[in-house]
């Protein structure tokens, strides 16, 4: 079969569609069939340093009067470039590797990857008419395709109860994250990563981002309850500080946290780090350093953080809300949420509890090793020739 995919994202590769399209990519080659030939769309050049297995035709287009990476060259790309350069390849099946407005020919099979419908469940997101004309595009788009893959049980169920599609048109098929997140980083990358951000072993670490879904904000409160609770109690006598990382978009405003304007109204500036942006081959020393990661998003379709967070071998405190639960299973401590008490009583127990710390650890390296991008890559194949 000749295969099209859509491999837009290898120009993000630290984004989550981003990881999932490069991860991808990198197993494919090694369980494909020879036989198939694959043909990779992408709207600009591999980046510098990228390197993709050999055998995968790569094809980059983009209008020539108007280069601007914004949603109008999106549309233009997704929607009606890549449909018919697709035809003109003599595409017989064609994967999406994230939810888009893509229709292809009814001669093209089409399988979509959908990773979340965030704008459908929350749609305060769709804040002006170009994203609320992208989202409509997305949704009929969804509802045309041969296939779909849902990265989780949640968002299987979420796209049969709000877009009114039958559960035997979706397959479940779950992720995995990058691999730089295997292995464990050496004592001096370790110790260089903290240097840079100008922290001590023993930190709380939080963040995957400032939309206020990620409920960063509940975080904050939550260690500002437990500093004062410390304060007036005493039961801890070198109280961790707490490492937030992600940065503000303040294009998603009012969608956004502002943690810097939070941690300055509660006095905080002297027990918290805002890192801001963080590059991903940081990440790993960051989570191996840290007394526990804090993740209680109140919406995922995946939640790749916890699972990051888990291949450290480091205890999760995470939501016990959408997706997550599924990814952590009995390797994650749960907290509500909406109940900044709750999720200040959580964490108190695992600063306090070290044994309790150690156990997670060892549950959170194993529950981590059910996931697999082979597993993953080997399911989509199995789709692609089943589809009819």
């Amino acid at each position: 079969m000749k295969i099209g995919i859509n491999a837009s994202f290898l120009r993000k590769p630290n984004t989550g569609i981003g990881q999932v399209t490069l991860n991808f990519l990198r197993e494919l080659s090694g369980v494909a069939n020879k036989k198939d030939e694959f043909i990779l769309y992408l709207e600009e050049e591999l980046p510098k340093g990228l390197e993709l297995p050999s055998g995968f035709k790569c094809e980059a287009f983009l209008p020539s009067l108007y280069r601007r990476d914004d949603l109008i060259r999106k549309i233009w790309w997704e929607k009606y470039a890549l449909p018919k350069r697709a035809k003109k390849d003599g595409c017989e099946v064609f994967l999406s590797l994230y939810q888009c407005p893509t229709v292809m020919p009814k001669s093209i099979k089409h399988i979509v990857l959908v990773h979340d419908i965030i704008p459908k469940l929350f749609p305060e997101y769709l804040n002006n008419l170009r994203k609320k004309i992208y989202q409509n595009m997305i949704e009929a788009a969804i509802k045309k395709a041969d296939r779909l893959i849902a990265v989780s049980k949640h968002t299987e169920k979420d796209i049969i109860n709000h877009l009114g599609i039958p559960g035997d048109k979706i397959a479940v098929d779950y992720i995995d994250v990058d691999r730089i997140y295997k292995k464990k980083p050496s004592a001096e990358a370790r110790k260089k990563v903290l240097g840079k951000y100008k922290l001590k072993p023993g930190y709380i670490f939080a963040g995957g981002g400032m939309e206020l879904r990620k409920n960063i904000g509940s975080v904050i409160w939550a260690y500002k309850m437990l500093l004062d609770r410390n304060s007036r109690e005493h039961f801890i006598h070198d109280f961790p500080r707490l490492a937030i990382f992600g940065h503000l978009m303040p294009e998603l405003a009012p969608l956004v946290t502002d943690a810097e304007n939070l941690v300055a109204e509660l006095n905080l500036k002297k027990h918290v780090e805002l890192l801001g942006s963080v590059p991903q081959d940081s990440l790993p020393a960051l989570y191996a350093e840290s007394l526990f990661f804090i993740y209680p998003s109140l919406y995922e379709g995946f939640g790749m953080p916890v699972l990051e967070a888990m291949n450290q071998e480091k205890p999760v405190i995470a939501s016990k809300t959408s997706s997550l639960p599924e990814v952590g299973g009995d390797g994650v401590l749960y907290c509500k949420p909406n109940d900044v008490a709750d999720v200040a009583m959580v964490m108190k127990n695992l600063i306090m509890n070290h044994e309790l710390r150690r156990s997670l650890s060892e549950r959170a390296k194993e529950r981590a090793k059910k996931f697999s991008w082979k597993v993953f890559t080997k399911k989509v194949l199995n789709i692609i020739e089943s589809v009819e």
